[in-house]
């Protein structure tokens, strides 16, 4: 993979979670009521509309929230750029798994800085009142680029030479 295809697999993976995750959200918002639950695959697969103020599961730091978690959200984006940039192109994995988190991480920013609520979180998976917590696109990719970040470790490996 060359650097211009590398740039465009990057790019293309991280509008595609962008634009997915905002229209999924827009669908959410206008079509569900928030805190009741619409059954998709049973009991297994719920879509119920809530908003997220905090980081990750819920988790609030307080009325400082909003904009802390966007300036750091701004400074996430700016490492995954400056990683992606220097991984090399033929470390397909890790690409892919950068453009993951940085549709992600742009996604959930969108509704940090324009949103009236907080992050919107619909995808609610669990059996009964055992439930994962909800989420929503942006925390897909996220989640699934983290996790191929894992997995490329054992398998895309950086040239180390010897200069013995």
């Amino acid at each position: 993979m060359n650097a211009s295809r590398k740039a465009v697999t990057f790019w293309s993976i991280a509008i595609t979670i962008t634009v997915l995750d905002f229209i999924t959200k827009q669908i959410a918002e206008s079509s569900l009521q928030r805190g009741q639950p619409v059954e998709v695959l049973g009991d297994v697969l719920r879509f119920t509309l809530g908003y997220n103020t905090g980081i990750a599961f819920g988790l609030s730091l307080g009325g400082a929230s909003r904009w802390l978690l966007v300036g750091v959200t701004l400074l996430t984006m700016g490492l995954i750029f400056w990683l992606f940039r220097s991984v090399d192109a033929r470390h397909k994995l890790q690409i892919i798994a950068f453009g993951l988190i940085m549709g992600g991480a742009a996604g959930n920013l969108l509704d940090r800085i324009f949103g009236d609520y907080g992050v919107i979180d619909f995808i609610d998976v669990g059996v009964g009142a055992t439930r994962f917590w909800t989420f929503n696109i942006a925390d897909s990719g996220i989640t699934i680029g983290a996790i191929l970040l894992i997995i490329s470790s054992f398998f895309e490996h950086k040239d180390i030479k010897s200069t013995t």
